[in-house]
């Protein structure tokens, strides 16, 4: 084999590699912080959410929606807790499922991480999606397929949340999503604890995604075959996933 064919596997290779990485669940590391970064172009990945089963109860695990997805002959190839949800794992803010709002939008006031505003939306609609800020979200009048509230938002519009500190000692496992553009969402957990200001970084410089929402704290849960993972430590509300059928 010649100089130049050899030349042309290897960064056949290269992209080959680089285009897998675009596609799924990749460990990565920024200011000293391991994440663990699941990248989705809508265009191709057909993201869905998942809240109740077909007898109207919360799913509650990634393994239970896994079971009932085999049944149909279908398998779960990503999931994350996907929102805040109450002590009955019901979302607390706005979910829409298959075009069905079934809890409408929160724009009250409260206490804890849900009600620290801006808090905010991430939606699917197609080959389409994002994450805006609540009343960014309440005016543009959009009506997506999927969509679920929760709070923080990370990052507004380029800008950290104002609350955050850089010093902040608030620290967690942490999850969250972003849209570095109007076909790709960013779903990411932290390995070990960050504070807010950390998070929302990685975010905003390394993700360059200019609007990014947190999802949870303590209870953040990846599944991740391919990595080896499926958490199943703590009751989840609403999950967020990718189906492939039979």
């Amino acid at each position: 084999m010649g100089g130049a064919s050899r030349l042309w596997l290897i960064v056949l290779a290269v992209l080959l590699g680089a285009a897998q990485a675009e596609a799924g669940c990749a460990r990565e590391s920024y200011e000293g912080n391991g994440y663990t970064v699941c990248r989705f172009d809508l265009r191709q990945d057909h993201l869905r959410l998942f809240s109740l089963d077909e007898q109207g109860e919360p799913y509650g695990s990634f393994s239970a929606l896994s079971a009932d997805l085999q049944d149909k002959g279908e398998s779960l190839v990503f999931a994350m807790n996907a929102g805040m949800y109450g002590e009955d794992l019901r979302p607390i803010g706005l979910y829409v499922e298959e075009g069905r709002t079934l809890k409408k939008l929160n724009r009250r006031g409260g206490p804890g991480n849900f009600h620290l505003k801006p808090n905010g939306v991430f939606f699917i609609d197609g080959s389409r999606g994002g994450v805006m800020e609540t009343e960014a979200f309440a005016r543009s009048g959009l009506r997506p397929q999927f969509a679920s509230q929760s709070g923080p938002m990370l990052v507004v519009d380029g800008s950290i949340h104002p609350k955050f500190s850089e010093t902040g000692t608030s620290l967690q496992r942490r999850n969250g999503v972003g849209a570095p553009d109007d076909h790709t969402l960013v779903f990411v957990i932290s390995d070990g604890w960050v504070n807010f200001h950390s998070f929302a970084r990685l975010f905003r410089d390394h993700l360059k995604a200019p609007n990014a929402l947190f999802l949870d704290g303590s209870i953040s849960s990846l599944h991740a075959p391919d990595l080896g993972r499926s958490d199943g430590f703590a009751p989840l509300g609403p999950i967020v996933a990718l189906v492939k059928g039979p």
